[in-house]
């Protein structure tokens, strides 16, 4: 039995966590933790996972480092600066593990999979990422993992800088750039999660997109990280490539 504890527990995936959780047989919900809760229920768990806002999870996740819990991060804002904090203080506690998740959903794994794999044998790339009006950050983290796992793609197959001939442009008419390759953020009522990742070449378009139409497309994704956290080298692991077999 895996003793799981929740940060933001009342939110829309925390409380979605708690849930699933609970109907899982060989997981035990021991804590729900969220705004102006004490964390030190959290120390009942084997692993705590994070679902909580960009401004907060740093504090959250340092302070489950201090205390030897595994976490698992579902919360946003993940840059490099900030993955190289985590996994500064994960390298003074030899048994600390840290696993942060752009996206729990297997599809979008897939997606940014197939996107790194197609991206050397295209001269353009662009992606466009979609999600409700309440999501804080933008781009979003998975977003942002696309961009980076294109361009390391292409760079490592020697392909030429992307064509584009804009000189002039309104600001934020481009998107923004993550490691050269555009990225583009819509926020409307009514969405939940989706991306497409456009590649261009001579004469065709190669659209790969994936479509959360509700929370629960991410829930498989929860339950691999607790199971398998155990399991992962002590230290920071990215992504649920290496637990999907994928890495």
């Amino acid at each position: 039995m895996i003793k799981v504890g929740v940060l933001g527990a009342k939110g829309r995936m925390g409380s979605t966590v708690c849930s699933t959780v609970e109907s899982a047989a060989d997981l035990e919900l021991v804590a729900g933790v969220d705004v102006g809760d004490e964390r030190e229920e959290l120390t009942a768990a084997d692993v705590v996972v994070d679902f909580t806002h960009p401004a907060a999870v740093m504090d959250n996740l340092r302070w489950c480092v201090e205390h030897d819990l595994a976490a698992i991060v579902g919360t946003s804002g993940f840059d490099d600066a900030r993955l190289a904090e985590v996994a500064a203080w994960l390298a003074v506690r030899p048994a600390g593990r840290a696993l942060v998740v752009p996206n729990f959903s297997v599809g979008a794994v897939l997606m940014m999979r197939f996107a790194a794999m197609a991206a050397p044998f295209f001269e353009s790339a662009e992606v466009i990422e979609l999600h409700h009006a309440g999501k804080a950050d933008a781009p979003s983290g998975t977003a942002g993992r696309t961009a980076t796992m294109i361009a390391s793609a292409r760079a490592a197959a020697g392909a030429a800088p992307m064509p584009d001939a804009t000189v002039t442009a309104a600001e934020g008419a481009r998107g923004t750039q993550v490691d050269s390759v555009h990225v583009h953020s819509v926020r409307l009522a009514g969405l939940v999660a989706h991306q497409e990742v456009l590649l261009g070449g001579h004469g065709e378009v190669l659209t790969i997109r994936h479509d959360s139409l509700d929370r629960a497309s991410f829930m498989p994704g929860v339950l691999l990280a607790v199971r398998g956290i155990p399991g992962l080298p002590p230290g920071l692991t990215v992504g649920l490539d290496g637990l999907l077999g994928l890495a």
